[in-house]
């Protein structure tokens, strides 16, 4: 019965992407959600933020007053915050992974397929055409190699240094849901949500002032490094300063380009280093 709902929402996750499919991606996450909820992993009170990103969607459509528009988006924000940290009730995300060390001196890791939080990247690509601005395979595929490499080769470099991982190659055997989950859910909704709606949004915003896509990378490079605080100051660093070669992605080849940026950090992290991290060593 797991599977169920998956079978709809992965397929969504890759239509969503095509305009020509938006209708389709919609009756997948209809029909997964569905099933979600038959088989127990949604409950009723889910409905509330359901219907609270509706009304959301709604009141930042086109055409709607300046007022109504500020309500749909600082709405959105607080769902946002709410879903991506599980703090909103109805959702019984199923454990897929874990704990399980990948590799013995590795810290236990534990792997959800959340039903919350999708919610938020789903609505971005959904509603706000924006956030991914139109680019050319190739610049996406040039921008996209060009971030993974800066931020992979940085993130995991600064990481070894500090000794919270180290190279150790491996092929877990649930490697491959783990790279549906972050492809397709885990990297899709941050990257919609940092670098499309919060660098994308803050670039429109201060488009008369010098120096906006800037400002608003790196604005949106340190905000993601914040979300990284439950690790410790090491990881809030390496948030941010992998936060910088997905926003230069996104800034040269959009938001696929960012996706790619950011999977291929997370894979190469997963596949080859430490993952997550090394077990700190305790007092003697």
């Amino acid at each position: 019965m797991l599977a169920v709902p998956w079978i709809a929402i992965f397929p969504a996750a890759l239509a969503v992407w095509l305009p020509a499919f938006r209708w389709l991606s919609l009756g997948l996450l209809v029909i997964g959600y569905s099933a979600a909820l038959m088989t127990g992993q949604l409950g009723l009170s889910a409905a509330i933020p359901v219907a609270l990103l509706l009304f959301a969607a709604y009141a930042v459509s086109p055409n709607r007053k300046p007022y109504l528009k500020y309500v749909g988006h600082i709405l959105f924000i607080a769902l946002a915050i709410g879903l991506s940290m599980h703090w909103l009730p109805g959702f019984h995300n199923p454990r897929v992974i874990g704990p399980e060390r990948f590799t013995p001196d590795a810290v236990p890791f534990t792997m959800y397929l959340n039903l919350d939080k999708p919610l938020v990247g789903f609505w971005l690509l959904l509603v706000l055409s924006w956030i991914r601005p139109p680019q050319t395979w190739r610049a996406s595929l040039k921008a996209g190699l060009g971030g993974m490499l800066m931020a992979t080769a940085a993130c995991l470099l600064i990481a070894v240094l500090l000794g919270l991982v180290r190279w150790e190659p491996k092929w877990p055997a649930a490697g491959w849901l783990w790279v549906l989950n972050n492809l397709l859910l885990v990297t899709l909704t941050e990257e919609a949500l940092f670098r499309g709606y919060v660098q994308g949004g803050l670039s429109r915003l201060l488009r008369q002032y010098p120096y906006a896509d800037v400002i608003a990378l790196f604005a949106a490079a340190v905000l993601f490094g914040l979300v990284h605080v439950a690790g410790g100051w090491q990881w809030v660093l390496l948030g941010s300063v992998a936060g910088i070669g997905y926003g230069l992605a996104y800034r040269f080849g959009g938001l696929q380009a960012a996706m790619l940026a950011h999977f291929g950090l997370n894979a190469t992290h997963f596949f080859l280093f430490t993952y997550p991290m090394l077990q700190p060593i305790g007092p003697s």
